[in-house]
């Protein structure tokens, strides 16, 4: 066909590519032979240099660039491009074989030309198939039969690269499909579908279109960082300059963290305080795929870049964000979401550690338990600097509201760091100070040796018998104060293995953008590390969080856990001649708790719906999989109301109503502790070990 020729009059090759778009299909492939076979620069061919030096030099992980590393950053860099192998054939990877042990010479000699042959084949590959998706839609949404017994593989990670592109075709095909039947169980009309998925695509095809050589420079380069950790990235000129999102991918107005994975946006986990958190309506491991403005419609973002949904989501404080989401507890079926969030500012007061009693029959009587959540180690800096006598710090709001407690004659305290992600390690350390005399808190390791960082402070402002509840989604500076009460024996640590995140990072510039680099590691003072296995509970609590899809452990080439030296410190008298039995006791309690019982059901549905490859594209069959969804959630959460004394739901619109309902009210009570099952056996178990223990002695460690 004939290649048609536009004049630029001097606009940049991302507008050129756009107005070839907007003319028609064909162009594009026309736009795409004249503006995308990528070349890279010399600055990237010096940023590359730099970045090799930096890893030799600062690292951590002591990584040898050898044959070994370079297949290792060749199969990554094909898994970032084409994670579940629906666009390279075989023929390809076969091609591309010949750089498999050449890559790390030629990271070390600045030569990028392997990274830019695969990403033109890469761009190449998804152009023509983009356009054949786009021309399968066209012929319309009516041309498939739902009543065929086919089904689709979900997940073709470890799939064999495909051999024809007659298998491509029917692949796609059944992707298609497969769309098509999730909106259609959704109840769109099929000229609605074909709309959406062509909407979809072409969006696809025009940010395809617009890469430019910084975008394959970055996926290779990050390729190579994230062989060393997951943490070690490089950032493009462009991205350095709005650091903030790009470091923490932290969304200004609704306060969540947000990763790509495939062509979806996953939460990771939410900002303590934030909107999303008060609204309790999104959750981690929830996948976005819709992002609409208030009063407009939800845009489809499945495929957009990351930063391209983090620009849609944020805006101005006050305004209502809507988001279109799969719940991760509904991973493979049709079913979406849409919520609504409204966009503030994350406010200190909106973080501060709060307080509440818990009250338990005992054999005296009742007894008294207080509760101090901690949603961040916190510190206003800007307001110790000016001088301000009531500047805010997460310790000295615990110190307030302990000593508020020791005066309601409280029988033990409760730290409750769930959702706690990290903060100040000062403020960690100085918190760990309030219930120890001195002694060292955590142990930083890095190039330099080995530094340990110590409570200084000979007061223990409280001294009672205590408990520290964590979660999958307590990290960083709340695993250094759990690891520390936990092994100063301080006080019993329950609930769920911890994120796991023991590392340091650094900025480091480079003439061509910025590198995030780990440079060090946390170890506890027993000498182990929190890094990839978290902390784990004294007594372990069954968890809804999927520890597969959430932590560190679930990214690829986190860095592993080890041992070093234990610093010198003075425990108090273990625990563990009473563990047994309090782990029995535990055991029995929740073996008959509803809430427990429920929590459980939750996690065997969940891994079942995981456990499932494929998935059916016969609508008969997919309908009958939603109603026995459906009915099994409402058949469990009756089991629990009617066990707890409850009224029950007659069907599950009445469910869906309740926990709309529910999460409005949540909005009103956000800045309070509300005590709920986790908390309340925590206060049964820091009871139990009350009555089983004798009065704390120290003894020394050498």
């Amino acid at each position: 066909m004939k290649r048609i020729k536009i004049p630029t009059l001097g606009l940049n090759r991302p507008v050129i590519a756009l107005l070839l778009f907007t003319l028609c299909l064909s162009p594009v492939r026309a736009a795409y032979d004249d503006l995308t076979k990528l070349q890279p620069t010399r600055k990237q061919q010096h940023a590359s240099l730099e970045v090799v030096n930096l890893l030799k030099q600062l690292h951590y992980n002591n990584v040898f660039m050898n044959d070994q590393l370079s297949s290792r950053v060749f199969d990554r860099y094909l898994k970032v491009l084409d994670p579940n192998r629906s666009y390279f054939l075989r023929s390809d990877i076969a091609e591309f074989d010949r750089f498999r042990y050449q890559i790390d010479d030629s990271l070390q000699s600045g030569n990028l030309a392997p990274a830019f042959i695969i990403f033109n084949r890469y761009q190449d590959r998804l152009v023509k198939r983009l356009d054949k998706v786009l021309a399968l839609l066209d012929q319309g949404v009516d041309k498939f039969n739902f009543d065929l017994n086919e089904d689709y593989l979900l997940d073709r990670e470890q799939a064999a690269w495909i051999e024809t592109e007659k298998e491509m075709d029917d692949l796609w095909r059944k992707r298609l499909k497969h769309l098509a039947l999730q909106l259609k169980l959704r109840e769109k009309t099929n000229e609605e579908i074909k709309n959406t998925l062509s909407k979809r695509f072409k969006n696809m095809l025009s940010r395809t279109v617009q890469a430019n050589n910084e975008d394959a420079f970055q996926i290779y380069i990050n390729a190579f960082t994230h062989i060393y950790d997951p943490h070690t990235t490089y950032f493009t000129p462009r991205e350095s300059e709005n650091f903030d999102i790009n470091m923490s991918l932290q969304l200004q107005g609704i306060g969540a963290v947000l990763q790509s994975e495939d062509e979806y946006t996953k939460v990771v986990r939410l900002v303590s305080g934030g909107p999303a958190d008060k609204a309790k309506q999104l959750k981690p491991a929830d996948k976005i795929v819709g992002v609409g403005q208030q009063g407009e419609d939800i845009v489809d973002v499945v495929g957009w870049r990351l930063d391209e949904v983090v620009q849609r989501i944020r805006g101005k404080k006050g305004t209502t964000v809507n988001l279109e989401i799969i719940p991760a507890s509904e991973e493979g079926s049709s079913r979406t979401k849409i919520i609504s969030i409204k966009r503030d500012t994350v406010k200190l007061e909106d973080r501060a550690a709060q307080k509440t009693i818990l009250e338990l029959p005992g054999k005296d009587g009742m007894q008294k338990f207080g509760v101090i959540n901690i949603p961040a180690f916190y510190h206003d800096f800007r307001g110790m600097q000016e001088g301000d006598p009531n500047y805010r710090s997460s310790t000295r709001d615990v110190k307030r509201l302990i000593t508020e407690l020791k005066r309601e004659n409280i029988d033990g305290l409760i730290i409750d760091l769930r959702n706690n992600g990290g903060g100040s390690l000062q403020e960690a350390q100085k918190s760990v100070g309030l219930f120890i005399p001195t002694g060292p808190v955590v142990q930083v390791k890095s190039y330099k040796g080995v530094e340990p960082i110590a409570d200084l402070d000979p007061k223990v402002f409280y001294d009672g018998p205590m408990a520290v509840v964590v979660n999958r989604l307590s990290a960083s500076a709340s695993e250094i104060f759990a690891g520390a009460i936990q092994d100063y024996n301080r006080g019993i640590v329950v609930g769920e293995r911890t994120f796991g995140k023991g590392t340091v990072q650094s900025l480091q510039p480079l003439d061509h953008g910025k590198l995030k680099i780990t440079l060090a590691k946390f170890y506890r003072i027993s000498g182990e590390t929190n890094q990839h296995k978290g902390i784990l509970p004294d007594i372990s609590f069954p968890s809804l969080i999927d520890f597969t899809e959430i932590g560190e452990s679930a990214l690829d080439n986190a860095l592993p856990p080890d041992i070093i030296r234990p610093a010198i410190y003075s425990p108090f008298q273990s625990i563990d001649p009473m563990i047994n039995f309090l782990r029995a006791a535990h055991n029995e309690r929740i073996d008959s708790d509803p809430d427990f019982i429920y929590v459980n059901e939750q996690i065997k549905n969940r891994d079942e719906i995981k456990s499932k490859k494929t998935i059916s594209l016969n609508e008969k069959t997919r309908i009958k999989e939603i109603e026995k969804s459906e009915q099994r959630r409402l058949d469990a959460e009756n089991r629990k109301r009617k066990a707890k004394g409850e009224s029950v739901f007659k069907t599950i619109e009445d469910l869906k109503k309740f926990n709309e309902d529910e999460q409005s009210e949540a909005l009103s009570t956000a800045n309070k502790v509300e005590i709920d099952y986790v908390l309340t056996e925590t206060g049964h178990i820091l009871k139990d070990m009350i009555s089983l223990s004798k009065p704390n002695s120290r003894v020394a460690v050498h």
